[in-house]
């Protein structure tokens, strides 16, 4: 029923369609990304935190600036009644020291969210990786594969997304580019197989070939959908029974454009599976990179790990999430 493919490609190759982004900091290319963020937000507080005085107008206007670029309300009142604390205490006169403040006070909001991902803890480590439909997640897992064969470990993809058309080809592609192997379905199999038996034999597959780490791509469902939930929840528990203590992560991709309704959706899925981390693809394509702020202040007792940021489309363009960069990269 499955099927092991294997690039022909020696993984460590140099790939040519790689572009050579890897000679440009990772700061140039997180300000890049994240411009049209910073073009509306940090653009609208550099007029708005110019000479003026520290005034309750000042705090208002700001309010709106925080509200409309997806930072939330819990993240918002948050933040002013941290900034207005910083005022008092500091005695800050103007708004320009109170943008300096307010860099700080997201950073300290963010940096909680910050929690890189450890792979070395467990051998095959299995990444579960799961979302919403149209979020990027088999794009994610393309880019995932060539983050972590840089850092020199072994690779193995499941094709558990079976009911997508396009997902067994688009996976394999991406096996292809990155020169990993792949355990799909075969081409010409009458009907769809069961997921959760992919993903076994993936599994399995993985530990037979002293792979380090296995990626496994799951359909896209949306939260309403609750046979399609149940479905993911079984996903889990086979991986469980192939490895025991298994996944070792459950990644779960947010769509920065979605803004507000990315809490819903990892509310959902972390009560479904028990979210273990993040990943939140097409910052660049958003003049409104708030959530992650609202993210945090939805969970400040314990905060979820936000593993990595995709803010482009090369394949160096998802890196693990540093709080003092991303801040940076959004003031103007």
């Amino acid at each position: 029923m499955f099927s092991l493919f294997k690039s022909k490609k020696n993984s460590t190759e140099k790939n040519p369609t790689e572009d050579n982004s890897n000679t440009e900091s990772w700061t140039s290319k997180i300000r890049q990304g994240l411009a049209r963020t910073r073009q509306n937000f940090g653009k609208q507080l550099s007029s708005l935190l110019g000479s003026r005085k520290i005034d309750e107008a000042l705090y208002d206007e700001l309010e709106t600036i925080l509200l409309t670029a997806d930072t939330g309300v819990n993240a918002t009142n948050w933040l002013l009644e941290t900034l207005r604390k910083k005022v008092k205490r500091d005695a800050l006169s103007n708004a320009e020291q109170l943008k300096g403040a307010l860099q700080e006070t997201l950073v300290s909001l963010l940096a909680p969210l910050a929690q890189p991902l450890d792979v070395t803890t467990k051998k095959p480590f299995i990444i579960m990786i799961t979302g919403v439909n149209g979020v990027g997640k088999t794009t994610t897992i393309g880019k995932l594969a060539h983050y972590f064969q840089s850092q020199g470990k072994s690779v193995l993809l499941a094709a558990g997304d079976t009911f997508r058309a396009a997902a067994r080809e688009q996976l394999l592609a991406w096996g292809e580019r990155n020169g990993v192997t792949v355990i799909a379905q075969e081409s010409d199999s009458q009907k769809k197989s069961d997921p959760a038996a992919v993903i076994f034999d993936a599994v399995n597959a993985a530990k037979a070939r002293d792979i380090d780490i296995v990626l496994a791509d799951t359909a896209g469902r949306l939260t309403t959908q609750l046979h399609l939930m149940e479905e993911i929840k079984k996903i889990k528990r086979v991986i469980n029974k192939a490895l025991p203590d298994a996944p070792h992560e459950v990644l779960l991709v947010l769509d920065a454009n979605t803004g507000q309704n990315a809490l819903n959706q990892l509310k959902a899925f972390d009560e479904a599976l028990g979210v273990t981390g993040l990943v939140l693809t097409k910052l660049d394509g958003t003049a409104k990179g708030g959530v992650i702020a609202a993210i945090a202040a939805q969970y400040p007792q314990n905060p979820p790990a936000l593993r990595f940021i995709g803010i482009g489309e090369g394949l160096d363009d998802l890196r693990p999430f540093n709080a003092q960069e991303f801040v940076e990269a959004i003031f103007d």
